[in-house]
């Protein structure tokens, strides 16, 4: 199904992964655009580079993500060679180039001078969240809002290396967005890319000698590289910063995302145990097990440098996925479950629990099973719904769960229009999502039933889906989790002794919901409802 507008004919699609989509100069997005389109062709089904998938759900069969799959089987029978052809070869094909933005070759705008900070004074410092600031909207409304020139700025630090986490890149974008004096200074590139797609990435990166790769290990079918992080080192010390965004220029131009950047975190003193600079929230233990978990040489590095230095002012949890199948005490470790642990032992009921919603607020839909009950309103709702330990009355039947996703209406009347996504997104039967800057920001919450307050409060790079979140296997002894994700989890428990410096003694259950809407934008909403 096609639809017309002024900027051309769009194709609806149903794809789970909002990312595998057409980005202006995104290698990667190409790759997956161009690999939907022209799949790959088996004739004979014998061939080991068809596999049969493990026993889920779905069921049936799936290609194997083996690097080694285009090799031919042992016993395949030999072929006669072909005879030389007297006709001439036949022309390669050039191919067409592609404008930077489906809109056209001049959609992007230069930001003018004003559009970025010059010091850090509207910067929110409790809890360190933020939007991203969108071009073709007031002024007023991108306040205390950050760009990612701002984040790599000389304001935050005189940055000596830094390493780049990402689903989708496009590299001489990301490389302008360092300032001048920080351009050739070392970066890592972490990514899921294989094959052709892999190629094209590095050979982006050709003119750019500061710059290595990391491939993440992808040891399971429909995962992907979808985490979004930066660290950044300085010669004043190291800060984490975890986004939602792609390093694609369509990403930071007009679309809603979130962010968490933490303080600049210190070097310990010379000696100290890996134990020493932990947070009350086990963040240092939390972001070096994520790290390891790569099994990449590349971050060895750097997970001697986090080990140097002070995180303990780290006031929020750390929720990740990482590919595998976990057992015994590491099922808590990744996933959903991850966050079951931390509600269950940082949280308390609230007083009408039944009646505080749980919201998620996301910008695609993967794979669920066949249907609700398989997952979604099974573990998973068990999960957003835990408040305290088991047990505890945290929800009732009727506890709503509220699931916020673009209608195809909400692409119409966005700023970017259909071009937006490359396609609608379909209709989900959930909440529509009334912001005129799309959202790729993806966020979870317990609200209040006035929404003025929060139980908790997640923002990450996870989708509505099995793959990102982990589903449950073999009578729940086990967790499969396909893909790489991070978010941050606020817990009231965690600020109660900054809020209380600033407004009084609070309430340790709650966090008050002003600061996460940020005086609530026009047309800059977080989760709207």
């Amino acid at each position: 199904m096609s639809q017309e507008s002024q900027h051309g004919k769009w194709t609806l699609s149903d794809s789970d992964d909002d990312d595998n989509i057409p980005e202006p100069k995104s290698q990667a997005r190409q790759a997956a655009h161009l690999s939907q389109n022209n799949p790959v062709k088996y004739e004979n089904s014998s061939s080991p580079a068809l596999k049969r998938k493990r026993e889920t759900d779905e069921g049936g069969w799936n290609l194997s993500s083996s690097d080694d799959d285009d090799a031919a089987p042992s016993s395949a029978p030999k072929t006669k060679p072909k005879q030389p052809s007297s006709r001439s070869p036949p022309r390669k094909k050039t191919e067409e180039k592609r404008p930077p933005s489906p809109h056209g070759a001049n959609y992007y705008k230069e930001e003018p001078s004003d559009f970025f900070e010059a010091n850090l004074s509207a910067m929110n410092d409790t809890y360190r969240f933020y939007l991203n600031k969108v071009s073709g909207i007031e002024k007023k409304f991108n306040t205390g809002a950050l760009h990612i020139k701002e984040i790599l700025s000389p304001m935050f630090g005189t940055l000596k290396e830094s390493v780049q986490f990402n689903y989708c890149f496009d590299i001489p974008w990301m490389v302008k967005q360092y300032p001048p004096e920080f351009r050739d200074k070392p970066v890592i590139i972490v990514h899921g890319e294989k094959r052709e797609s892999k190629a094209r990435l590095i050979q982006q990166a050709q003119p750019y000698s500061h710059i290595r790769f990391c491939q993440a290990k992808l040891d399971i079918a429909f995962g992907t590289h979808h985490t979004k992080m930066m660290l950044l080192w300085y010669e004043e010390g190291f800060r984490v910063v975890i986004l939602t965004s792609n390093m694609i220029q369509a990403d930071w131009y007009q679309k809603t995302q979130g962010l968490w950047m933490s303080p600049l975190y210190s070097r310990l003193p010379e000696g100290s145990p890996e134990t020493a600079g932990e947070s009350p929230t086990h963040f240092k233990r939390d972001l070096l097990e994520y790290l390891r978990a790569y099994r990449a040489p590349e971050l060895a590095e750097w997970i001697e440098r986090i080990k140097e230095h002070n995180l303990s002012e780290t006031r929020i949890y750390l929720i990740g996925s990482t590919p595998g199948r976990f057992v015994g005490c590491d099922m808590e470790k990744w996933g959903h479950l991850k966050l079951r642990k931390l509600l269950s032992e940082n949280t308390c009921p609230v007083q009408n629990a039944g009646q505080w919603p749980v919201i998620g607020q996301f910008s695609s839909i993967g794979s669920m099973g066949i249907d609700k009950t398989k997952w979604l309103a099974a573990e998973f709702q068990r999960t957003l719904m835990t408040l305290g330990k088991a047990g505890s009355s945290s929800s009732s039947p009727d506890t709503p769960m509220l699931l916020v996703y673009p209608s195809v209406d909400n692409v119409r009347t966005s700023l970017e229009g259909y071009p937006v996504a490359g396609r609608p997104r379909r209709q989900a039967g959930v909440m529509p999502c009334p912001t005129s800057s799309m959202p790729h920001i993806k966020t979870y919450m317990r609200v209040s039933p006035d929404f003025s307050q929060l139980a908790w409060f997640l923002v990450t790079s996870a989708n509505l889906s099995k793959a990102a979140w982990g589903a449950l296997e073999k009578n729940n002894t086990q967790i499969m989790v396909r893909s790489y994700e991070l978010g941050v989890l606020y817990l009231p428990s965690a600020f109660v002794s900054i809020i209380a410096l600033k407004n009084g003694l609070p309430d340790m259950n709650i966090i008050y919901l002003r600061p996460f809407v940020q005086a609530s934008r026009t047309g800059r909403v977080i989760c709207p409802c």
